[in-house]
């Protein structure tokens, strides 16, 4: 019991026979079971067997992401003139929210079942200074399960002007083992945000074009991950935030991913502007995850619609500031075939 409080962990299932697993530490995604091309069912996101091990869990394993989710470089940023320092928990930045970012706290709950879907709504309320963000912030994720799609819908308010930049950290594996370099990713963004060595991006927004970046029509990640390319070198792997065409604050699909041998196919829409692909370039062999599979390099990906790394501190990124008044909101669909 972190803190004392006690963790719940929720089921949703549907007459597809998908089923989603959802615990109240972090809000974080335990298991996802869908069909493979002979409708047999597997869990296809990585995590483990116990609470204990999720509360010890540093690479932030299904869990949701805030206050704002990706690099924030030295941990700085100002807001009306007003300069604030956050936790530097990624060396010398800020990393997903912070020490104990959203990912560490217990969420409320209530399962609601309608005619054609099961929902699992979420809150937290993160008090104003908390990891040094401005602002009381209440915070709302949705999980929506229904026919062959899973719906995260993101909502928060604030009582002083603040940033929030909210995803999920979920890695997947559609085959459920091995790596995920001979998964065939499309992704629909012409170009990308380049990082230093410290992997925060410089502010350059760079073309895919004749890069190993560019998966606009679609190959396997492991085709080029070893690339004489900067970028690739930085990482060891995939580790950048994706500009996604076509932004305007409607869900419109974004990504496609498809393993070849079981015939899984995940397709991602989102509201957002960006996506996080992370290869699992920092998984090291040190994690013994559920069924006792060992989490090597490569073990699983993430897909993270959410805004721009350190957003705040380049005007020509989309703006992540949260007003008074105003709502913050964004939706992912996950939709399985």
């Amino acid at each position: 019991m972190p803190d004392g409080v006690d963790v719940y962990l929720y089921t949703l299932t549907n007459d597809r026979g998908l089923e989603v697993a959802v615990m109240t530490y972090g809000g974080a995604i335990t298991s996802l079971k869908v069909p493979d091309r002979h409708g047999t069912f597997g869990d296809i996101v990585l995590g483990f067997d116990t609470l204990e091990e999720y509360v010890g869990n540093p690479r932030y394993f299904g869990a949701l992401i805030g206050q704002y989710a990706n690099r924030i470089g030295r941990g700085r940023f100002s807001l009306n003139g007003d300069d604030y320092q956050l936790g530097q928990n990624n060396g010398v930045n800020h990393l997903h929210g912070g020490f104990r970012g959203f990912d560490k706290r217990v969420w409320n709950a209530r399962d609601e079942v309608k005619d054609d879907s099961a929902v699992l709504h979420l809150s937290y309320f993160s008090a104003d200074g908390e990891e040094n963000y401005p602002g009381n912030l209440n915070a709302y994720v949705d999980y929506t399960l229904r026919a062959n799609e899973l719906s995260i819908a993101y909502r928060a308010t604030t009582d002083r002007e603040t940033i929030v930049n909210l995803t999920n950290h979920s890695y997947f594996n559609l085959k459920g083992d091995g790596t995920i370099l001979d998964h065939e990713l499309t992704l629909h963004a012409d170009s990308f945000t380049p990082v230093a060595n410290d992997l925060v991006p410089t502010g350059e927004i760079r073309s895919v074009e004749g890069t190993p970046m560019d998966f606009r029509k679609g190959r396997t990640i492991g085709s080029q991950i070893d690339g004489d390319y900067d970028q690739l070198a930085f990482t060891g792997g995939y580790d950048h935030n994706f500009v996604l065409n076509d932004w305007n604050g409607m869900l419109r699909p974004v990504a496609r991913l498809h393993e070849p041998t079981t015939g899984r196919v995940l397709e991602i829409l989102t509201t957002q502007p960006g996506i996080q692909f992370y290869s699992g370039n920092f998984l090291d062999g040190s994690y013994r995850g559920k069924d006792g599979f060992v989490y090597e390099k490569y073990a699983g990906l993430c897909l993270e619609p959410q805004h721009f790394p350190d957003a705040p501190n380049h005007p020509n990124f989309p703006s992540t500031v949260l007003r008074p008044g105003e709502g913050y909101k964004q939706t992912t669909v996950l939709r399985f075939g």
